[in-house]
Parts: structure tokens; C-alpha cells; sequence
């Protein structure tokens, strides 16, 4: 159609579509064998079997559908806003999940702060130190709304 996409618009798509692995051989995590796990969730589980000293988990990764990427996230609310919104609903209340807001598009819906630049829950609760308190501005005093500033001339009233 002659429409020029940049090359990282089709990274993102395809990132979402690899985001998933499944599990060939479990070692000594929590996982089942072919459980399909976000990729995130299958490398911090490594991590701290490794850490441990235990086997880490064998997974490979797996190639979704654009819809079927959006419908498998772990945020039900985030796979309702994109299609099947009936039948993700009604199976998450089925199931009793619970979303716990992680993602950006689900704190949108929700009408939250989203998960990302200041609203990251590490720096919410950042306090600024002033070192020098005499650096600090003063507020300006208040404006007479019918005072005009020095060189300009005063509001003019309509007559009523």
C-alpha cells in the first residue's frame, strides 16, 4: 500500500510474538512439562534455581499470531481490550484471576499511573534533599487582578 513502517515498529511486533517459551525439559523449577510461560517469568525462575544451585529449566521459544499474543498476556484486562472481550472476561471470572496492573495498557484502562518513567514504583517515593535552602526561590506575591503592572494600563470595566 506504499505506507513505510520503520524497522523498530517490527521488532516490538515481533518481540510480542516471541515473548512466550515452552517447556522442554523442567529441571528443578516450578514448571510442567510444555507449560507455556512469558519469557520473563521462565528466566527469572532459572535465575534463582541456579542460584540455589540447582537445573535450570530447557525452554523454546514460540512463535504466536499477533492475536494470539495479545489474548495470551497474564493481564486479563489487557487481552479484553483487544478482541474476544466477552470470552476472555468470562473466562477470567471462571478462573478467578486476578490482574495485579503490571503492564502500561492496562493502567491506562484502569485510569492509573502507568508502570513507567516516574510512575515506577522505585522512584514514587523519591524526596528531594535542597542543600542550600537559601538557593531556593521565593513565591512571587499574588497579582491584584485589577491592578495593571507598572508601564501597562489598568483594566477597562465595560459600563453595565
Amino acid at each position: 500500500q506504499g505506507v513505510k513502517i520503520n524497522d523498530k515498529h517490527i521488532e516490538v511486533i515481533v518481540r510480542q510474538m516471541l515473548r512466550r517459551v515452552r517447556i522442554k525439559e523442567v529441571g528443578d523449577t516450578n514448571f510442567l512439562a510444555d507449560d507455556q510461560v512469558e519469557r520473563w517469568r521462565f528466566e527469572e525462575e532459572n535465575q534463582r534455581v541456579m542460584a540455589e544451585g540447582g537445573q535450570p529449566a530447557v525452554g523454546e521459544p514460540m512463535m504466536l499470531g499477533i492475536t494470539k499474543a495479545s489474548l495470551s498476556t497474564e493481564s486479563f484486562i489487557s487481552a479484553a481490550s483487544f478482541q474476544e472481550t466477552t470470552k476472555v472476561l468470562t473466562q477470567a471470572a471462571i478462573e478467578g484471576k486476578i490482574d495485579y496492573l503490571r503492564g502500561l495498557k492496562e493502567n491506562v484502562i484502569m485510569g492509573r499511573l502507568i508502570p513507567a518513567g516516574t510512575g515506577v514504583g522505585k522512584y514514587r517515593s523519591v524526596k528531594l534533599k535542597i542543600e542550600d535552602p537559601e538557593e531556593v526561590m521565593e513565591e512571587p506575591e499574588p497579582v491584584d487582578e485589577n491592578e495593571a503592572p507598572e508601564g501597562t494600563q489598568a483594566p477597562v470595566s465595560e459600563p453595565s
